[in-house]
């Protein structure tokens, strides 16, 4: 089991930053993905961001050059530095892990950019 825990999201207005946190314990082996995911309202769960073991980012289309994806090893920790926010980026992030066909989830935190 793997037990992922989110923080940092709130309500912040158009162009603010929030930066999200999420805490990794358990049977944490391999390497092991980790990553943030949203959902918004009658829409379907998409990629923000995603780093592997090595620290190699990968970001969803719509946030790339605005958010920035890092990893601490030492803490287990991935962190979601959101800059330029926007109306748009209003939705529930999930804290992600992922090691081959394994996958876990946090329970998400709320992320509401007012215009």
């Amino acid at each position: 089991q793997v037990q992922l825990v989110e923080s940092g999201g709130g309500l912040v207005q158009a162009g603010g930053s929030l930066r999200l946190s999420c805490a990794a314990s358990g049977n944490l082996y391999g390497f092991y993905k980790l990553g943030w995911y949203r959902q918004a309202p009658g829409k379907q769960r998409e990629l923000v961001a995603e780093i592997t073991y090595g620290g190699t980012p990968t970001y969803g289309d719509d946030v790339e050059g605005r958010f920035t994806i890092s990893r601490d090893h030492a803490k287990n920790t991935v962190s979601l530095e959101m800059n330029g926010l926007k109306p748009e980026d209003t939705a529930v992030y999930y804290c992600s892990y992922h090691w081959g066909a394994i996958d876990y989830w946090g329970q998400g935190t709320q992320v509401t950019v007012s215009s």
